[in-house]
């Protein structure tokens, strides 16, 4: 499915990730857009991460930088970038926000995940 109108050019977006019990996390995050897809950055010892592992079922919707969700939400599942698939993740973070284009943000702990937009 394309990415929907109602995220595509926002600057955030707001996930959805699920704990073993059922309980939705929303988390705010900055996001990259390439072949119908949506990427993210994320640390490997996050909650965020540990998660998605878990359980890649999420729900996508856009937001303001504080998380306030400002538009309607959608289904997607997300995938775990292996190492050789990064690259190009990051280039659609790098397009969207100059300042990852700075080093220091980089963390040896950063991964990449995939979302695809499923409704």
């Amino acid at each position: 499915m394309p990415i929907p109108p109602e995220i595509h050019g926002q600057k955030y977006v707001s996930l959805a990730t699920f704990r073993k019990n059922g309980t939705a996390v929303w988390t705010p995050v900055w996001f990259g857009e390439g072949d119908d897809k949506l990427y993210v950055m994320s640390r490997s010892d996050s909650g965020k991460y540990k998660r998605i592992r878990n359980n890649p079922q999420l729900r996508v919707a856009p937001c303001t930088i504080r998380g306030r969700i400002i538009g309607p939400e959608f289904a997607g599942v997300a995938r775990i970038l292996p190492p050789e698939d990064w690259p190009g993740a990051r280039k659609t973070l790098e397009r969207r926000y100059w300042l990852l284009r700075i080093p220091f943000l980089w963390s040896k702990k950063n991964v990449y995940i995939e979302i695809n937009i499923t409704a």
